[in-house]
């Protein structure tokens, strides 16, 4: 199937999936948050990949969001931006209290498509050049892993527009960063380079140029692929569980887990491919059978 906003290649059960339109630095049109889920949630309900992938073209990873989701709605067709703009329209929504309610759908549509991320059952990791702006803070900071050439940069840019992020960033970057730190960035606009991103914590490791950060990403990927995908899944759940649980509650979480997803079989195969000398093979997660 083919894309407006992305191409995707699949390889040693790693998907890369690559924005791909640089001419307008990748900026999030319309058909970007219809697609960017749609990737995610069938590569996760699937599961035959066991990493996911995101990175970029061109000179800048991303712009952020695009003047027409703005103007013309959020692509939903139906939203808020949609019937509040041609209020003569048919069908228009012209009472006010209606037009901020269908809005406040629109901005959980927006929500979505970077929950996404977070939800998919595998690891997300992001690769990140140039410019990282507005919405791709947003979505960068669902993804579980993020990495980032020398010359990248991140800019929470709403804040220079006269409105309040409201699709992520404000309620994931504090969890990933001290929040003095978040609280300076989204309240004054400013850049911050690759290097202080990578010494409060929001990216791994910076890479010299695209190139390397590539190779990099997928050899990390190539071995997340290599353990079992069961645990990898497990892993990514629990952690994302205890970022917005208390201590005891992940405790009986992860104790609940275990008593219902572990099975033996992964870890025998870990046991007996050391002792013969190779390397584990593992069954993929297999495909999810949804609205049975």
């Amino acid at each position: 199937m083919g894309y407006t906003c992305f191409e995707i290649d699949e390889a040693e059960d790693v998907a890369h999936v690559r924005m791909s339109r640089p001419d307008k630095f990748n900026s999030m049109i319309p058909e970007f948050w219809r697609e960017l889920p749609e990737i995610v949630d069938e590569l996760s309900d699937s599961g035959r990949v066991r990493v996911i992938v995101l990175s970029s073209t061109g000179k800048h990873f991303c712009s952020g969001m695009d003047l027409s989701v703005f103007t013309g709605g959020s692509g939903t067709g139906d939203g808020a931006g949609d019937s509040a703009g041609d209020s003569a329209g048919e069908g228009a929504i012209t009472e006010v209290g209606r037009q901020r309610a269908a809005l406040r759908y629109n901005v959980l549509h927006l929500q979505g498509a970077f929950t996404a991320l977070e939800q998919a059952r595998m690891p997300v990791l992001v690769a990140i050049q140039g410019g990282c702006v507005g919405g791709a803070v947003d979505m960068v900071t669902a993804a579980d892993c993020r990495y980032a050439t020398a010359d990248a940069w991140f800019c929470i840019q709403e804040i220079n527009i006269g409105m309040t992020a409201d699709v992520g960033t404000l309620q994931r970057l504090p969890k990933l960063i001290p929040e003095g730190v978040a609280r300076e960035l989204a309240f004054t606009g400013r850049r911050m380079d690759a290097q202080r991103a990578a010494s409060v914590g929001l990216v791994n490791e910076v890479f010299d140029d695209h190139e390397t950060m590539l190779s990099g990403v997928h050899e990390i990927a190539a071995e997340i692929a290599s353990k079992s995908p069961l645990a990898v899944h497990g892993t990514k759940e629990t952690i994302t569980y205890g970022r917005d649980h208390s201590v005891q509650d992940s405790l009986s979480y992860i104790a609940a887990w275990q008593t219902g997803m572990y099975q033996p079989a992964d870890m025998m195969e870990c046991f007996s491919a050391k002792s013969e000398g190779r390397e584990p093979k593992f069954d993929n997660l297999g495909p999810l059978r949804k609205g049975l």
